[in-house]
């Protein structure tokens, strides 16, 4: 375009010079029109001579025109493939970018996929965990539905044991192996917002008030299945400590198996005063309990005097908690048992009269009473057959038991520890030696003689429990490991209800081993492992070989 224009620019003024000359010749024509004719022939070639210039300069500025369209076609040309270049590349820069979001959005789509399935699959789970609690709900509800019957609620337990026995005596008097069986139905009711009740029917030896074990050793027959519990309890609600409580009951006082065996259910009455303080800042709980237990009751053989007497142990135990810091709390325990008239204890297990319990139909079983007693036999001359008239305690029982126990809580939450101490005293050892009655006149039919197992020592009166513990017994694979160290002096408790698994009641030296297993979260694994043997004193001064009583377990809550 600018050679074209260029050229233009140049033949106006060849043309404009050219006639600006013919004018000044035409001019001097006018003049000088004398002017030769070599003047004019001069003037025409000159003109000519311009003109083929101007020719020329035509033909030049044609082509140059030529070449600028030329230049501008090429460079339409250039500027339309520049622009479809320009075009393919924004339509690839398109075509990538709609690559790229595809590939974005399938990626997204995968990531969403991915999270869907897994939403899904945690659905399905959620699902199926939900069915999985509804029907364990369903079941835990029907068998609630099962456990219940009008007021009552219904619980209890089913206890398989392999015992045998090692060592003891050197007449291996003690060694045996046994199998034995428990089991325990309990019933409890709440009757209304004040009054709750209940009983318990359990297995064992009808006559043997501190197990229910039974042993199979009876030729397969029927096993007794009889009243352990029934009791009533009183909570009036416009004095919410109080609670009264009457019948066989449960122990309500605090205590080990070194006074009581667990499986013993007193009868009689119990109060309680219980007092939480949760806003004191170390002690957080106060208690008193009291109670009166009638054990037996006698006739009287005097001639004057045949009034039935009652043989019961009255009493009361004051019991504290205090919490020292989060990790460890201490409850301690005081309480005194006064057995009033304990003899006919003596008696019982001596021998079953119409004086025992049962009106003697019964002996009354214990594990081996080492408490000091006099017992008056009879025999009779014509055909030598003796029978047990009359047994006393050479002491009487009042008994003084203090209980301290840490519990501890541990970073291992199923590793708590427990450390438990429990100290006995009989503050009456032998006081009853003055109140053994003589033996009975012989007549023409009956001699009869006293015997006494051992002499009564008013210092032989301790007693001493120290147990460790570690681990839990809950859920399932709980562990629960312990270890306990007996020590009972002859006079220290009343040795026919205190621990009934031990070599003997009293005058023992005892060590006991327990492991639990939580097999299920209602089935138990168990072992304990009993190891003592007498103690060594003047009545008893022969050193006995160690008995050893395993016991192996597996129990089962309903």
């Amino acid at each position: 375009m600018r050679l074209k224009t260029l050229g233009a620019s140049l033949l106006s003024l060849v043309i404009c010079a050219s006639a600006n000359g013919q004018t000044q010749k035409s001019t001097t024509r006018k003049k000088t029109s004398s002017g030769t004719a070599e003047q004019w022939k001069a003037l025409e070639e000159t003109v000519a001579e311009q003109q083929k210039q101007i020719d020329e300069l035509k033909t030049v500025v044609e082509k140059l025109a030529a070449a600028n369209e030329r230049a501008a076609a090429a460079g339409q040309q250039a500027s339309e493939a520049a622009q479809r270049a320009q075009s393919a590349a924004d339509q690839a820069s398109q075509t990538a970018q709609t690559a790229q979001t595809a590939a974005a959005t399938s990626e997204k789509d995968a990531q969403h996929a991915e999270f869907s399935a897994a939403e899904a699959k945690t659905a399905i789970a959620k699902d199926s965990e939900k069915t999985s609690a509804n029907v364990q709900s369903m079941m835990k509800s029907f068998s609630e539905r099962i456990k219940n019957v009008g007021p009552f609620s219904f619980s209890g337990d089913i206890r398989l044991r392999g015992e045998p026995f090692f060592g003891g005596p050197a007449d291996e008097s003690q060694v045996r192996n046994r199998m034995r069986f428990r089991l325990r139905v309990n019933a409890n009711a709440k009757l209304s917002d004040e009054f709750s009740g209940g009983f318990t029917l359990a297995s064992g030896d009808i006559n043997n008030p501190v197990s229910v074990m039974q042993t199979t050793n009876q030729m397969s027959t029927r096993k007794p299945f009889e009243l352990d519990r029934a009791f009533l309890e009183y909570r009036p609600h416009y004095f919410k400590p109080l609670m009264l409580t009457g019948g066989k009951i449960s122990q309500p006082w605090v205590s080990t198996e070194l006074v009581w065996d667990k499986d013993l259910n007193p009868e009689g009455l119990a109060q309680t005063l219980n007092f939480n303080l949760e806003g004191t800042t170390v002690l957080k709980r106060v208690a008193l309990v009291g109670f009166e237990l009638p054990f037996a009751e006698t006739a009287g053989v005097s001639l004057n005097n045949k009034s039935i007497v009652q043989t019961a142990v009255y009493g009361g135990q004051l019991q504290t908690e205090w919490r020292l810091a989060e990790w460890l709390k201490f409850s301690a325990s005081t309480a005194f048992y006064n057995w009033h008239l304990a003899d006919p204890v003596a008696f019982a297990v001596a021998t079953a009269t119409a004086a025992g319990p049962d009106l003697g139909l019964l002996r009354l079983n214990s594990n081996g009473n080492q408490n000091s007693v006099v017992t008056t036999t009879g025999t009779f001359i014509a055909t030598g057959q003796k029978v047990i008239t009359n047994a006393q305690f050479s002491s009487k029982f009042g008994l003084l038991d203090t209980i301290g126990r840490f519990d501890i809580t541990t970073p291992a939450e199923k590793w708590p520890i427990t450390i438990l101490g429990d100290f006995v005293q009989n503050t009456k050892a032998c006081a009853n030696v003055g109140n053994i009655l003589p033996a009975p006149a012989n007549t023409a039919l009956e001699t009869f003689a006293q015997s006494r197992n051992a002499v009564c020592d008013p210092h032989q009166r301790r007693g001493y429990w120290l147990e460790a513990r570690a681990g839990k017994s809950q859920k399932k694979g709980d562990l629960n490991f312990a270890y306990a160290r007996i020590f009972v002096e002859r006079e220290a408790v009343l040795g026919a209800f205190n621990y009934s698994e031990i070599r003997q009641a009293t005058n023992v030296s005892q060590h006991k081993v327990e492991a639990f297993y939580q097999l299920e979260n209602n089935i138990q694994l168990g072992f304990t492992g009993f190891f003592g043997r007498p103690l060594v004193t003047t009545t008893s001064p022969i050193l006995e070989n160690t008995l050893k009583r395993l016991q192996f377990d597996i129990t089962y809550k309903f």
